[in-house]
């Protein structure tokens, strides 16, 4: 348990460093380009990911389509926000938004899978969005398409992991790690055409860090689940936080006022918080049968 614990941090260390990689663009890059980039990369991850049994088409078939389907749209939304976000805002003001993700999976499975939600789950929920208002302080500083692209990465990133609920057990991985890579790519590619820029030699290496380390943190991921519950990995992706932190400070001058580390703390509180709730409740969840 102790080795699939130090490969679930390792792997959310490979995505911190993917995102840091995306700012220090400083948006040379269009977003779109740069989504298209690293999901291109990140099929190179497939080998690595495959089980035995699974073949190449599967990363495009899935048993359940409509699950597919909103999964690659998703990743789409998610990945061009992410990188929006971490273009405009420091790492770890964007990260405090996108760990709404908990919060918000939890609101989305009231609103469409009928779920109880009970008072504990409420009340992180609130302060969550008080941790929010902390750290956005509307009306006393200004707000703009950064702080909106991260709430919109944790939103689409929690209408996946809904989808991903939905699925169940019954859905193969190779599938639904497609949907998350083909989505971006075919997204990105799509958009990308009227606005292409060439990089130079310092964004490509930029851009090859951003993939190759989106692609290794899949990898690590998929080996830190098979050694230990997905219940034992999932709080390690907060460590990101400190990385951003880290990163932000040494890297790009990033600087946190006091208001906004208590924000910071709140959102991370709760969404811990929910999200081990919400791992109790989605082990629960894959133990029912498909409807």
């Amino acid at each position: 348990m102790r080795q699939g614990v130090i490969l679930g941090f390792a792997c959310y260390a490979a995505y911190a460093i993917s995102d840091a990689c995306v700012k220090s663009l400083r948006g040379a890059i269009p977003a779109y380009e740069v989504v298209f980039v690293g999901a291109l990369l990140c099929l190179g991850a497939v080998p690595f990911i495959r089980a035995p049994g699974d073949r190449l088409r599967d990363l495009v078939v899935a048993r359940r389509p409509g699950v597919w389907w909103i999964r690659a749209i998703t990743g789409a939304v998610c990945n061009i926000s992410a990188v929006i976000a971490f273009t405009l805002l420091p790492m770890a003001e964007t990260f405090a938004l996108i760990f709404l993700m908990p919060i918000f999976v939890t609101l989305l499975s009231v609103l469409f899978l009928r779920e109880h939600v009970g008072w504990r789950r409420w009340t992180a929920v609130v302060v969550g969005f008080v941790g929010v208002l902390v750290v956005l302080r509307p009306g006393f500083r200004q707000l703009g398409i950064g702080h909106f692209a991260a709430i919109t990465c944790g939103l689409s990133g929690a209408v996946s992991m809904v989808a991903m609920r939905l699925a169940g057990q019954h859905e193969r991985r190779i599938s639904l790690y497609g949907a998350g890579v083909i989505g971006p790519l075919l997204v990105g590619g799509i958009f990308m055409l009227p606005h292409m820029v060439w990089p130079d030699p310092s964004a490509w290496m930029k851009l090859l860090g951003y993939g190759l380390m989106q692609g290794v943190a899949g990898v690590l991921l998929m080996l830190a689940t098979l050694l230990t519950p997905a219940n034992r990995i999932a709080p390690t992706q907060y460590s990101q936080m400190l990385w951003a932190i880290g990163f932000g400070y040494w890297l790009f001058g990033d600087r946190l006022d006091w208001p906004m580390l208590v924000g910071i703390v709140l959102i991370l509180g709760a969404g811990l918080f929910t999200l081990v709730r919400e791992e109790q409740v989605t082990r629960w969840w894959r133990r029912q049968p498909l409807p």
